[in-house]
């Protein structure tokens, strides 16, 4: 077999890389027990014929819709039923908009959350709102209805009765 035989049976291409069409050539001479001279002859002989072309590795990828996202609910409302016992600091409610309103002993955080002040047992009455109307959550939820009766939803802290055993000073 001669060397021009072993390079049209390996079917060389004019896109195949430089370093392939070399191990190509390299291949052809030791099958065909070429010494070092006439391989490089050939493969000088072969270099105007050589173009590299480099060709895509992978295949685009086409357009796609984005799947719609489902975000980590927030789980707000009630964190707290009426008549559990709560300690001082403990979330009774999150909310968005001023569903719950802090009564005796509860206080509203900055993000509308409510929160007990001191340790009791928590109530949640109906009562009639007289909203303070220079509050931003008041203006915010409340615009436009001045003057009407709003009944809402209020968490109180009624704290647990002290005792009455007191020992006098004069006795210690």
């Amino acid at each position: 077999m001669t060397a021009l035989q072993c390079l049209r049976k390996s079917s060389l291409s004019a896109g195949w890389w430089c370093s392939r069409t070399a191990i190509l050539v390299r291949n052809c001479a030791r099958a065909v027990k070429m010494n070092s001279s006439i391989l490089t002859r050939l493969h000088q002989g072969l270099a105007p014929f050589l173009t590299t072309v480099r060709n895509a590795s992978k295949k685009t990828g086409g357009s796609s819709r984005n799947p719609p996202k489902h975000p980590r609910p927030k789980h707000r409302g009630w964190k707290v039923q009426d008549g559990h016992h709560v300690s001082a600091g403990t979330i009774l409610v999150t909310q968005r908009t001023t569903r719950f309103h802090p009564g005796l002993n509860v206080g509203f955080g900055k993000n509308g959350t409510l929160f007990a002040m001191e340790h009791g047992k928590v109530y949640v009455t109906c009562e009639k709102i007289d909203p303070n109307w220079d509050h931003t959550w008041v203006q915010r939820c409340y615009a436009g209805r001045e003057g009407q009766t709003i009944y809402k939803k209020f968490f109180n802290v009624v704290p647990a009765p002290q005792h009455q055993r007191f020992k006098l000073i004069d006795e210690i």
